[in-house]
């Protein structure tokens, strides 16, 4: 039995882009999304590509009886789980206390417990299977925060910090910890959160979804803790640390409502 990579969100965009890198490299892959439609297609796409063994699971990660079904399913079926790849997570814009709380409740059900509740029940999976490998997706979000997507930029920075936190108290039990930070993407995320990234999306500034896929795969055979793609984002890393905190946040909240007014 093939042992497979699972990844969230696998339906388009980054997923998506992550799936078929690893497809492309002899990978079989469990896709999880809530489109049916939409990972059904992508499916049978990479297994006619590539010749892997591709299944998919229909799962509304911010529903948590539906994170255990997919969990009990995953321990009866006897599959290995090499790779997690976290990927599923949504953002909403504008101030906070405007925000109608459900849309609130999704962002942190998704982008935070489902995330580490998908780490604990796949990582002790992993540790009585002999060890695997957890990637965590954040954002260049999480270094720093972000009036007028408040929630969003928090959610990132506790899957930064858990997931280093992850690293070191799973590194003894075979398992490693990873997480990647991709900048701006050209993905439907900005406009599912109702932002444009305006001037931003030059061309240049903004990566694809393959390019961020194709840099976070050749990273992982080294599984460093943190994954930034692209030599703009790196260097955004290094000015975050460098800058006092308040002009940061002056900044962050600058450049969301310009994509907000755009």
């Amino acid at each position: 039995m093939p042992r497979f990579a699972l990844i969230t969100g696998a339906s388009s965009g980054i997923g998506l882009a992550l799936a078929e890198a690893l497809a492309r490299r002899g990978q079989a892959l469990i896709l999880v999304a809530r489109q049916r439609d939409a990972l059904d297609s992508a499916a049978c796409e990479l297994s006619q590509r590539f010749g892997v063994e591709v299944l998919f699971r229909v799962c509304d990660l911010s529903e948590p009886l539906q994170i255990s079904g997919l969990l009990h399913e995953l321990e009866q079926s006897g599959r290995q789980i090499e790779l997690l790849v976290n990927n599923a997570g949504v953002g909403t814009s504008g101030a906070f206390i405007d925000q109608d709380w459900s849309r609130e409740q999704e962002l942190l059900e998704l982008n935070v417990l489902a995330l580490a509740r998908l780490c604990h029940g796949i990582g002790a999976m992993m540790e009585r299977t002999g060890g695997g490998r957890i990637l965590n997706v954040a954002s260049m979000a999480s270094l720093l925060p972000g009036p007028w997507m408040s929630s969003y930029y928090a959610s990132k920075a506790f899957v930064l910090h858990f997931s280093e936190g992850l690293r070191e108290e799973l590194k003894g039990r075979g398992i490693k910890v990873s997480v990647l930070c991709p900048g701006p993407t050209r993905t439907a995320f900005y406009r599912n959160a109702d932002m444009r990234l305006g001037k931003l999306d030059d061309g240049k500034r903004v990566m694809t979804p393959e390019e961020v896929a194709f840099l976070a795969v050749k990273a992982l055979r080294r599984a460093p803790a943190m994954i930034i793609p692209g030599w703009r984002n790196r260097l955004f890393a290094c000015g975050v640390r460098l800058l006092p905190r308040w002009v940061m946040r002056k900044l962050a909240g600058r450049i969301n409502r310009l994509a907000l007014a755009s």
